[in-house]
């Protein structure tokens, strides 16, 4: 037992005292420099729809959110949770800047890592942890009238994995992702009921742009819709999953977007960052790559989380808030002059100042085509923004989009199809002919 001296009350008394005034001053401090206390907290949703790993989820709504605010996914790393993930990263207070709602998912396996080997997880509404987390997002949509258009997903190790895995499964859910410390799609893939995949981690996986972009694309077949863009980040001194995976996710998305590995742009935004971009040269290309020089399994650090929402357009510099599109009634097909060995289908949605097109090429001769560049002029004031499954330039008049790796060959009968956005000033009609290699389509 403590045995005080005679000193000892006045001693305590001093120190008491001492430590009262620097309290208040503390407190004095707080009052002058604290910002006001937001009342939006992290709050737990159940019974949100199919959820066939029982995951968890957390949501966070900022205070002032407007109508049809966008929406992100953020997905915690191995060992972690949604609540750990909503405290140890940017992406809440970034949430208040720019208002946008958060759900912050958590794995409930032992470990707390994500399926993203699975066959069932690497498959279009296959089961497992991706069915749950779009449950999620489905009914953040249904109940606070989110953005469909501005839905986007990032993680961090077993999330950047996952953030790889919702975009090949669910590229008509997610608008993008931002990945860190991942993995490309399917690289983790097991079949013998494991959840960890040694090569893939270390690697030594290695594939081609076709191989790796093939894996994508047939995790939804039959999808011919927009991709989701993507951002990748990684430490080059990463040693749970090493730095060549960088390199291979690269590959994967620029071959989904039908793009050329060369860079569009290089630079270094911040000392030790070097960061391309694929297919663009502004602040929202179809691809974004950015290595961490001398970093390991440890991200996203300060600041990082500002790039991605940069990235995704959250921080007031993308575009406004998708429009609800109101069809246009489209005659199908759209008829040209003269008989041609091919037939074009030329579906658009218009609205204020956009539209999207979704076009559908047949071969209608008797021989198979190895490529096809389908050639058209387009109204006045019309101008292609973003294009998929196809390459479109130049981006306004008489254009001509031509086919990606993946979609060249057209037997005899068949199709290919894509897809465009493209702004308007007000004439919403359509090109009034179409040649396929230089032959006049009916």
């Amino acid at each position: 037992m403590f045995q005080a001296n005679e000193r000892s009350p006045m001693i305590m008394r001093a120190r008491i005292a001492g430590a009262l005034i620097a309290a208040v001053t503390l407190i004095v401090m707080g009052l002058i420099t604290a910002p006001p206390a937001a009342s939006a907290q992290l709050t737990e949703v159940t019974g949100f729809g199919t959820n066939p790993t029982n995951l968890r989820m957390h949501l966070y709504v900022p205070d002032g959110v407007g109508s049809r605010p966008p929406l992100l996914v953020a997905v915690h790393y191995c060992t972690g949770s949604g609540p750990a993930f909503y405290s140890g990263t940017e992406f809440a207070s970034l949430a208040d800047r720019y208002k946008f709602i958060v759900i912050y998912p958590s794995a409930t396996r032992s470990g707390s890592c994500f399926d993203v080997s699975s066959p069932q997880a690497l498959r279009h509404d296959g089961g497992s942890d991706p069915v749950g987390i779009v449950s999620m997002v489905r009914y953040v949509q249904q109940r606070y009238g989110t953005d469909p258009g501005r839905t986007f997903v990032t993680g961090a190790s077993s999330g950047g994995m996952m953030t790889n895995v919702l975009l090949g499964d669910y590229p008509d859910v997610f608008k993008a992702g931002s990945a860190y410390m991942g993995v490309p799609f399917a690289c983790f893939a097991t079949t013998d009921g494991s959840s960890w995949n040694s090569a893939c981690a270390n690697g030594q996986v290695v594939k081609t742009p076709q191989q790796w972009g093939d894996l994508v694309r047939g995790a939804y077949p039959g999808y011919s819709g927009a991709r989701p863009r993507m951002q990748v980040w990684h430490g080059t001194e990463d040693t749970t999953l090493r730095y060549p995976n960088f390199q291979e996710e690269i590959k994967q998305w620029t071959n989904v977007h039908g793009l050329s590995q060369t860079p569009s742009s290089t630079d270094q935004p911040r000392s030790g960052w070097t960061r391309t971009r694929y297919g663009g040269t502004g602040t929202m290309p179809p691809v974004e790559a950015i290595s961490v020089q001398g970093v390991g399994h440890s991200l996203p650090m300060s600041g990082m989380a500002a790039a991605t929402i940069a990235f995704f357009g959250l921080d007031g510099t993308g575009p406004n808030p998708t429009p609800t599109p109101t069809p246009t009634p489209t005659p199908t097909p759209t008829p040209t002059p003269g008989a041609g060995a091919c037939r074009v289908t030329y579906t658009m949605n218009s609205w204020n100042t956009g539209f999207t097109t979704a076009v559908t090429v047949t071969n209608t001769g008797t021989a198979q085509l190895s490529s096809w560049a389908l050639a058209f002029t387009l109204p006045g004031g019309q101008t292609v923004t973003q294009a998929w499954n196809a390459t479109i330039s130049p981006s306004s008049g008489q254009v001509t989009a031509r086919n990606v790796s993946y979609n060249g060959t057209i037997a005899p009968g068949a199709s290919a199809s894509f897809g465009f956005q493209a702004t308007h000033t007000g004439d919403t009609s359509r090109p009034s002919a179409f040649t396929l290699n230089g032959a006049a389509c009916d």
